[in-house]
């Protein structure tokens, strides 16, 4: 079993709020995580049509019928009653009272929003961290393209199914379920298609428009898929940070995938062999580090503040993120041997922003941690390491 990090921060929720909110991706591990942090709680599942029709029909007469405190999955799927657990919130304030999870994250947050704003925490599972992957007894460790190439999705793991076979079922069982649910596509394989061309973009700037001319459909629609895509946690884009230090900056996001298995799999990298080989190597590599960073901030019901940063130029910081009145920054470097020279952009961040070189940190696929010119470098399997670093707070 995999200890998930985001554990103490759900006890918490429960002991601070009625109702607690869990989203991220299908198959991260939800539902798992919820069972055993909860295994008092009745847990039921919309997902089955007989249940989902006895709460439409007497949906006030089924929260009353049922168990003192439960876990209500995939929320989703009946809209409504967020209002009716509302009203029973308010008449039993009850701290832990509803646990709730889903997968479409911005219909959950808009009827979370209208009705539950005050009385909710809402926290976010992304697949496994490399620091989770590892506290399963059973499981070997992995080389980094290795782990890279199989991803964070726990099934395949815990199943000891072929992760190949099981992502391209995971990406078929999506397009044709919660996209044909969310959008009125008649030809799927175009989504398809344009899922594929956003995964040969990841690490990019986004050129939304010639995203749709590659694609062969609209601006607006390109914009409008994006957003379904980043709703179910499939990619993100990463904005750019708005300081510009007497620079001008580029004000373009980019795009990036949550997880490094699904988008070898839609890169159509077949073995790690081949990814440790691949030309998108280092914007897979970087990206991994955003995310399990991303991971570290979701574990501790931080909010999504990271950016990057990048002038006219071309002088490039991978990722930012404000710490006090300094910015935290990180270089991304693909390879598994630490150079000098890789600090360059770091003292160059430093004399332009004035921060201490403390606050800027190198990671790359190596193993060995150090310091080098003050500059703190981490290995990749020391990544929870450098986030607890990085993004905790300085004591004051």
């Amino acid at each position: 079993m995999f200890q998930r990090a985001l554990t103490p921060t759900l006890l918490k929720a429960a002991s601070s709020f009625p109702v607690i909110f869990l989203t991220g991706p299908r198959q991260s591990g939800k539902t798992t995580l919820l069972k055993n942090t909860f295994p008092d709680y009745t847990y039921v599942s919309l997902e089955r049509p007989d249940v989902l029709e006895r709460l439409q029909a007497d949906p006030i007469g089924f929260l009353q019928n049922h168990a003192q405190k439960w876990i209500l999955d995939e929320a989703q799927r009946f809209p409504p009653l967020f209002s009716y657990l509302q009203d029973r919130v308010d008449q039993d304030p009850q701290k832990g009272h509803f646990v709730l999870s889903g997968s479409q994250n911005f219909l959950l947050s808009h009827h979370i929003n209208q009705t539950l704003a005050g009385r909710v925490s809402v926290l976010e599972l992304l697949p496994l961290s490399y620091q989770e992957y590892r506290t399963h007894s059973d499981l070997k460790d992995l080389d980094i393209w290795s782990f890279l190439f199989y991803g964070g999705y726990p099934r395949p793991y815990q199943e000891n199914i072929d992760h190949h076979l099981w992502i391209g079922s995971y990406i078929r069982t999506y397009v044709e379920r919660d996209v044909r649910d969310l959008l009125n596509i008649k030809d799927l394989s175009k989504f398809t298609t344009f899922l594929k061309l956003c995964a040969g973009r990841h690490g990019q700037l986004l050129n939304l428009s010639a995203l749709a001319v590659d694609a062969g459909i609209s601006q607006t629609t390109a914009n409008e898929w994006l957003s379904i895509l980043e709703a179910s946690y499939i990619l993100f884009r990463l904005k750019p940070y708005y300081k510009n230090f007497n620079k001008r900056m580029v004000k373009t996001p980019k795009l990036y995938f949550y997880d490094s298995g699904l988008l070898c799999y839609l890169l159509g990298i077949e073995t790690p062999q081949h990814l440790a080989l691949h030309s998108q190597r280092g914007a897979i590599f970087k990206g991994f580090v955003i995310t399990e960073l991303l991971k570290y901030q979701f574990a501790k019901g931080h909010p999504f503040d990271f950016y990057f940063w990048r002038d006219h130029q071309g002088f490039e910081v991978d990722l930012l993120k404000e710490k006090g009145e300094e910015q935290v920054t990180f270089e991304i470097k693909s390879s598994k041997t630490f150079r000098p020279e890789y600090v360059q952009n770091l003292m160059k961040w430093s004399q332009i922003s004035s921060n201490t070189r403390e606050n800027s940190h190198l990671v790359y696929a190596g193993d060995q941690n150090l310091t080098f010119q003050n500059f703190p470098v981490w290995g990749w399997k020391s990544l929870a390491q450098c986030a607890q670093k990085a993004l905790e707070p300085s004591p004051q």
